[in-house]
């Protein structure tokens, strides 16, 4: 069985030369932030890795910030997303959307400034394309693919293919009953041992292999 490295594992990829691609990290080993939450085995690639991670995928996401930005298990995002998380809204309901709080510092009360907003949502092995923009409280399911250059807000049912901007559904990736049992299967939960002896099966489209595989591991 192959070995697969630690979520931990800031650096995961090894090149054919024994040395280490930087270019893509496993974000839980490099990202220390009170209002991130990653799960395990979720990496992000870059052209020019940045010294910090955390500021570049979601550089409106603050140690004080209200909100957080929660990513399941196993996903996968790409060069140049980013994530706009809640304090970069305006308020847009009135005469003008200028933030003079900002400027003023007088933060309490300020009526230049919008309320809280939602936490920003990823699901379990969701694949975000080069590019895309993910706006301030997504919830983006299970599965989603999300296409390069992609702007997505609002919610996104599990096993959807999502293009353009703004983002709209392009098609589901699978009929709605295999969608329920997958999401019941949840492979993503099983033990990292597990997932590699049923890669075939995770990776292909047969739903009674994948049944079979999640019967072995007790997820059934």
């Amino acid at each position: 069985m192959p070995v697969f490295p630690a979520p931990d594992t800031p650096h995961p990829i090894t090149l054919p030369d024994g040395s280490l691609h930087r270019d893509t990290v496993f974000l839980r080993a490099v990202i220390d932030h009170p209002r991130w939450v990653i799960g395990d085995y979720t990496y992000a690639s870059s052209e020019n890795p940045p010294a910090d991670w955390a500021h570049e995928l979601a550089p409106y996401l603050y140690a004080f910030s209200p909100d957080r930005l929660i990513i399941g298990k196993f996903c996968q995002i790409a060069d140049g997303v980013r994530f706009i998380t809640a304090l970069a809204n305006h308020r847009y309901d009135g005469f003008s959307s200028y933030p003079f709080a900002i400027f003023h510092r007088a933060f309490e009360g300020a009526p230049s400034l919008p309320g809280p907003g939602k936490d920003t949502i990823i699901g379990n092995d969701v694949w975000i394309g080069q590019g895309a923009r993910i706006l301030p409280g997504a919830r983006i399911g299970d599965g989603v693919i999300i296409g390069a250059g992609a702007v997505v807000g609002g919610h996104v049912a599990p096993y959807q293919v999502v293009i353009g901007n703004p983002g709209r559904v392009l098609r589901g990736r699978f009929a709605p009953e295999v969608v329920a049992r997958s999401l019941e299967l949840r492979w993503w939960e099983w033990p990292i041992a597990q997932i590699l002896a049923h890669e075939a099966e995770i990776c292909g489209a047969d739903l009674a292999a994948l049944e079979r595989a999640g019967g072995e591991c007790g997820s059934d």
